[in-house]
C-alpha cells in the first residue's frame, strides 16, 4: 500500500452536484447519491457524497474532528478493498467528501437476500478473504479500524467488497513483533470537552431496496479511560465500537490494539453463518457479560470454519489468532487452504453481482427533482423535502426492527 504524500484532491462545487436520492442519515451527517452534471452530463458516474453541516458541530459529539479525521484517512488509502476519496468540499456551511457509490448495498442487506438469511461457506470464504486484505492494509498503516460489522462492508459494482466509515479508527504504534513503517498521518487531537452526549445515531453509507431490512447499528461512541501507555506497542483505552461487536478487552477497559479488529472479524463470520451474533443479550449489560464470559455456540460437527471463528473469538487478545503476526496468521489458517490471495482482485465472477441502476432511471430522478446539494439542505430547513429518502428510513417499524442493534453513546474520545 502506498503511504506517501496525500493524494491531490478534486475540489467539488456543491452547487454543481445534483441530488439523485438520500442514501443515509445520521447524527454526524447525511449521505447523498449525487451526479456532477457539469463534468458528467450523461450521469454515467454517480457517487456518494457525505455531507456534514457545520452548524451542528457544537451540538454533535466531536463531529468536526471526527469528520476531518475520516477525510484524512480516506486521502491515504490505496487498496482495492478500501474506498478512494474522489473529492472534497468545504464552505462556510458544509464539510463534504465524495467516495465511489456501491450499487450492491452492504453485507447486511446481501445476507437478507440469501436463503435462510445466511451465507454458504464458499461465499464466506470469498468475502472474509477480501476483508482480511482490507484490514491488513489498514494495520500496515498503523490504523486500527474498530468498526467492522456487516453495515460497514459495502458491495462494489464489481461484486468485490470495500470497507466504509473510518471516523472511529485511530493510529496506534505497532507491537514490537511487527516491522511496519507508519505513514505520516497526524493522530487526531483529543477533545477536551467532558460534556455528556446523548445517543449518537448510526450513519449509513448504503442504499437499501424496498422490502429489505437495514439494521440500525448500536455504535458505542468512544469514552477515554486515562491509563498509561503499554511499552510493547501502544494501546487505546477508548470505549469504542458497536455493541455486539465490542471485544472483551474493550468491555473490561484493559486497553486494546489491533486484535480488536480480529475479534470483530470472528463476530462477523459467525453472523454470516447463523444470521445472528453470538453474544447478544436482552440488554446491553447482558450482552457485555456474554462477551466477557460466554463461549460461542456452534451447530453440528466442528469444521475448519468454526475453528477459525473460535480462534478469532479468543477472550485473551494475546492468544487470539492474528495477535502476533497480524493478517498473515489469518491467511495461514486451514480454512483458506488453496486460496490464491494474490488473485482475489482478478475474480471476475464474485458470489453475487450488484444490480446496476440504469442511467435513464438516474436521469429521470434528477429531472424530477432538479435539486443541488445546497438546495436540498435549504429545503430541509424549510421542512420541505424535495428529494425522496432511501427506503431504509421506513424500516424502523418493520417486524424485523427487533433485530436492530441498539444505539449507545458515551462522552468523549
Amino acid at each position: 500500500m502506498a503511504t506517501e504524500k496525500t493524494k491531490p484532491m478534486v475540489k467539488l462545487d456543491l452547487e454543481n452536484l445534483s441530488v439523485v436520492r438520500v442514501l443515509g442519515k445520521g447524527a454526524m451527517g447525511t449521505v447523498l447519491l449525487v451526479v456532477d452534471l457539469i463534468n458528467d452530463p450523461s450521469a454515467r458516474c454517480p457517487f456518494a457524497l457525505k455531507v456534514v453541516e457545520k452548524s451542528t458541530f457544537h451540538s454533535k459529539f466531536d463531529a468536526d474532528r471526527r469528520a476531518r479525521w475520516e477525510m484524512t484517512v480516506l486521502s491515504r488509502l490505496s487498496d482495492p478493498f478500501l474506498p478512494t476519496l474522489l473529492g472534497t468540499s468545504e464552505t462556510d456551511e458544509f464539510l463534504a467528501w465524495a467516495v465511489p457509490y456501491c450499487h450492491g448495498g452492504d453485507l447486511n442487506i446481501l445476507r437478507y437476500r440469501q436463503t435462510d438469511q445466511i451465507f454458504s461457506s464458499t461465499s464466506i470464504r470469498f468475502y472474509i478473504a477480501e476483508i482480511v486484505c482490507a484490514l491488513e492494509s489498514l494495520h500496515r498503516m498503523n490504523i486500527v479500524y474498530r468498526d467492522l460489522k456487516p453495515e460497514n462492508v459495502l458491495i462494489q459494482n464489481s461484486g468485490h467488497v470495500t470497507l466504509t466509515d473510518f471516523d472511529l479508527s485511530r493510529i496506534l504504534k505497532p507491537i514490537s513483533s511487527r516491522t511496519i513503517k507508519p505513514p505520516e498521518i497526524p493522530t487526531p487531537k483529543p477533545d477536551t470537552r467532558r460534556k455528556h452526549r446523548r445517543n449518537l445515531s448510526r450513519f449509513m453509507l448504503v442504499v437499501t431496496e424496498k422490502g429489505l431490512p437495514k439494521a440500525k447499528s448500536a455504535r458505542v461512541s468512544p469514552v477515554s479511560r486515562k491509563k498509561p501507555s503499554f511499552s510493547n506497542g501502544e494501546r487505546s483505552n477508548s470505549f469504542v465500537g458497536t455493541e455486539e461487536y465490542v471485544s472483551p478487552e474493550v468491555v473490561r477497559g484493559d486497553g486494546h490494539e489491533f486484535a480488536v479488529d480480529w475479534w470483530a472479524l470472528g463476530i462477523l463470520i459467525y453472523e454470516m453463518m447463523y444470521g445472528e451474533t453470538p453474544f447478544r443479550g436482552k440488554n446491553r449489560k447482558e450482552t457485555f457479560r456474554n462477551v466477557v464470559q460466554k463461549s460461542p455456540e456452534f451447530i453440528g460437527k466442528k469444521t475448519l470454519l468454526t475453528d477459525l471463528v473460535e480462534r478469532l473469538l479468543e477472550k485473551d487478545p494475546a492468544k487470539r489468532l492474528g495477535y502476533k503476526n497480524g493478517a498473515a496468521e489469518i491467511k495461514e489458517h486451514a480454512f483458506f487452504n488453496g486460496l490464491r490471495w494474490d488473485l482475489l482482485t482478478e475474480v471476475s465472477r464474485p458470489p453475487f453481482l450488484a444490480l446496476i441502476e440504469e442511467e435513464e432511471t438516474i436521469q429521470e430522478r434528477i429531472e424530477s427533482s432538479g435539486v443541488n446539494v445546497k438546495d436540498y439542505f435549504q429545503s430541509l430547513r424549510k421542512h420541505t423535502v424535495l428529494v425522496p429518502p432511501s427506503p431504509s428510513h421506513s424500516t424502523f417499524n418493520s417486524p424485523l426492527s427487533e433485530h436492530c442493534r441498539r444505539n449507545v453513546s458515551f462522552e468523549e474520545y
